[in-house]
């Protein structure tokens, strides 16, 4: 499989962007790019700077990764932030969880190894789904809970897409970081694409990111099995 994975920054973190791209090249993949969006003075193999103007408009990242889409030079597009780092298992988990999909999350953990927003119903889908999850914030579900999709959202701090997919819908530029930008897009995505969990690989942070949400109990698990 090759990959492009896109990265995020603002400038201000050359150390975390060098542990992400130390842990991109430990994963030996034979093909892949790097795109850093965002002013680096970072110089490394496969890796390229696009210079991003700051000022034009605060916390633009809508801009910066829609820049990753179309400068990607392959299909597989990994779409995260300066402060996310692949695990170990990364690229092999890819490899065996294999390339049908058009955008996949994968687990996505803490320094603490607790989990972040990876497999998530959104709360608020204004249906009978919110009486399920939203009473205690029940929203980061099994992996094994795979058909839910038309009421998930993918977080924006990291996913992975086929180039195509982001083609055709690419993040609303009218908003930036904190306007949620990331459940517009996903409510857009989920109505024609099925999101897809790949079990096999893992991202982590290198800064403790609140979930905001609740890993489902049982009772709750049980009924969104339930769902058809």
């Amino acid at each position: 499989m090759k990959f492009t994975f896109g990265i995020i920054t603002d400038g201000n973190s050359e150390d975390n962007l060098n542990k992400v791209i130390d842990s991109i090249e430990s994963q030996n993949i034979k093909e892949y790019q790097i795109i850093i969006v965002g002013n680096s003075y970072i110089s490394r193999d496969n890796t390229f700077i696009i210079p991003f103007n700051e000022t034009i408009r605060p916390s633009w990242i809508t801009r910066k990764k829609n820049l990753i889409t179309v400068n990607s030079r392959y299909e597989n597009i990994v779409y995260t932030h300066d402060y996310v780092v692949f695990e170990s298992d990364w690229y092999k988990g890819f490899l065996q969880f294999g390339e049908d999909f058009n955008v996949c999350m994968n687990k996505f953990v803490n320094p603490d190894n607790s989990r972040f927003r990876d497999w998530v119903i959104w709360p608020h889908n204004d249906n009978f789904m919110d009486d399920i999850v939203l009473p205690n914030r029940e929203c980061l579900i099994p992996y094994d809970i795979t058909h839910l999709s038309k009421y998930m959202y993918i977080s924006g701090t990291y996913w992975v897409a086929k180039k195509s997919t982001m083609m055709e819908f690419p993040l609303n530029e009218n908003l930036s970081w904190g306007q949620g930008e990331d459940v517009f897009w996903s409510k857009q995505v989920r109505q024609k694409y099925d999101f897809s969990i790949n079990q096999f690989s893992t991202v982590k942070s290198l800064k403790f990111k609140d979930p905001a949400f609740n890993i489902t109990g049982q009772d709750t698990a049980d009924k969104l099995r339930e769902v058809v």
